[in-house]
């Protein structure tokens, strides 16, 4: 079998950790967030991006402080596509929360209350996309924009095309 046809059976196969069913259940989840607050798509993923390299700074930490198990720990208890307000609070003490809103609003425009009241649904789907990277050809595959760093965008990019959306 060919690199390239080991590529799109990684895709295509949603069982396995980083499948596209999993990146269309974010996807999903972004449009639905973007349409309970009128934001578009984008502006969400935007946040989403935001909110991604804080997690990624938490992470990073916690792994200093606690190492990779407490990490992996983390991410499966919280990764998800359903709001949980416990994700936030083990990754982010009420001072980061407000930063993260902060940024995000002066990067999208979107109001940081409102940012902050999602933070809930956005943690659990960054975890979620963080849970899906145990696929090293997928994560090449899903480096959209070639800047060798897969984030939570090219991701999203990805799926929302599937999508056609």
């Amino acid at each position: 079998m060919g690199l390239f046809d080991q590529i799109l059976g990684s895709v295509a196969n949603s069982n396995q950790a980083g499948g596209i069913g999993k990146l269309v259940s974010i996807a999903n989840t972004i449009n639905q967030i973007s349409n309970s607050t009128g934001a578009d798509s984008s502006t969400i993923q935007s946040v989403l991006s935001v909110v991604g390299k804080q997690v990624h700074s938490s992470l990073q930490e916690k792994q200093a402080n606690e190492g990779t198990q407490a990490v992996e720990s983390l991410v499966n208890q919280f990764a998800g596509t359903s709001p949980n307000s416990q994700a936030v609070d083990s990754l982010f003490t009420p001072n980061i929360q407000q930063q993260v809103a902060q940024i995000a609003s002066q990067r999208t425009g979107l109001d940081a209350a409102l940012i902050q009241q999602l933070l809930p649904s956005l943690v659990p789907l960054v975890l979620n996309f963080l849970q899906s990277g145990g696929n090293p050809m997928l994560a090449k595959f899903l480096d959209a924009d070639g800047d060798g760093d897969v984030d939570i965008a090219d991701a999203i990019k990805l799926a929302s095309r599937f999508l056609g959306k």
